[in-house]
């Protein structure tokens, strides 16, 4: 039987790129988000890509709707993207629950019902705790203590996942990105950087709001690593972290003005780091895909900025 992907949160930055991934590997699609408007996709997809993909609004927080579209679509692999980041989750903690948490467990339980093999779903570097309480380098098995309560939320994700292993055998996989940058990244508290290339593109200044050093992560790389593990022999409920460049934000500054030089100065930031610790060891997450180059700072810095100018040429994007 031909696999079918069903991608939740599929309009977002994230998914968007998934979405491209497979389109490009001629995999049927459905694409689920509460939205509408697919402008992401637009900014790396072409009229005749989007058209192969079938979109469906829906919520992930309605178990019998999204049971239906499972069901009805012949869905065969998950990849569960749809989840309110830091800002939406502090502003509505009980909003939050109900996306990040009870939406998860629903995507689980339909899965289940369904006869799924294994989901694949976003966790998060906030499910750690404080730069403080950890080595430069998160380690795979190293305990989460989440400060926030969307890192919370993905905690509890983690957990859930597990339960369902345990009690079903229905097997997944979790990936923890940390800052995600590229094309499509206009939300959540790690997303200035990008936004910052969107500036450059645009011919205008830019402060990014942090500062220090952080995993900084291609949104395609995060994708790919997101498809290549719906497609690995795996059984059980693995959770997998991610580690992109571990670089100080003075490098991503250097790599906007390499790629655009005529912003020399125009750009930026705030001295003070992000709450989490530089980065995470992916050496569990390598092993598990047997490997894995991800896109050197320099050349994604240079792609996003090079993609933005063409997408503000066509008026698919504004600063």
């Amino acid at each position: 039987m031909r696999r079918h992907f069903l991608v939740t949160g599929a309009l977002g930055c994230v998914g968007s790129w998934v979405v491209r991934h497979l389109v490009k590997d001629d995999v049927p699609v459905t694409a689920l988000d509460l939205g509408t408007d697919p402008y992401r996709m637009r900014l790396m997809m072409t009229a005749d890509e989007l058209d192969d993909v079938k979109f469906v609004r829906g919520d992930i927080t309605d178990l019998d709707a999204f049971e239906t579209v499972v069901r009805d679509n012949g869905i065969t692999d998950i990849i569960h993207l749809a989840a309110l980041q830091v800002p939406a989750c502090k502003a509505s903690p009980s909003l939050g629950a109900r996306v990040n948490v009870v939406g998860t467990v629903n995507v689980f339980e339909a899965a289940r019902r369904a006869g799924l093999a294994r989901v694949v779903y976003a966790s998060s570097v906030a499910a750690y705790g404080l730069r403080e309480e950890y080595a430069a380098l998160i380690r795979h098995d190293d305990p989460l203590k989440p400060r926030t309560l969307y890192g919370a939320y993905k905690q509890a994700d983690e957990a859930v996942a597990r339960i369902y292993a345990w009690d079903h055998g229905l097997s997944s996989i979790g990936l923890r990105p940390y800052v995600i940058y590229g094309p499509g990244r206009d939300q959540g508290m790690t997303s200035t950087p990008t936004k910052a290339m969107l500036a450059v593109a645009a011919g205008q200044p830019y402060r990014i709001t942090y500062g220090g050093r952080c995993g900084m992560q291609y949104v395609d790389d995060v994708a790919r690593l997101f498809v290549d593990a719906a497609r690995v022999p795996f059984e059980g409920a693995g959770v997998y972290n991610i580690q992109g460049s571990v670089v100080d934000m003075a490098d991503v500054v250097a790599a906007i003005e390499k790629a655009s030089p005529a912003a020399c100065g125009t750009v930026t930031f705030d001295p003070t780091p992000l709450p989490f610790p530089d980065g995470q060891d992916d050496g569990a997450l390598q092993k598990l895909v047997g490997g894995f180059d991800y896109t050197p700072l320099e050349a994604g810095v240079a792609r996003t900025i090079a993609l933005f100018k063409e997408a503000l040429a066509a008026g698919k994007v504004e600063v």
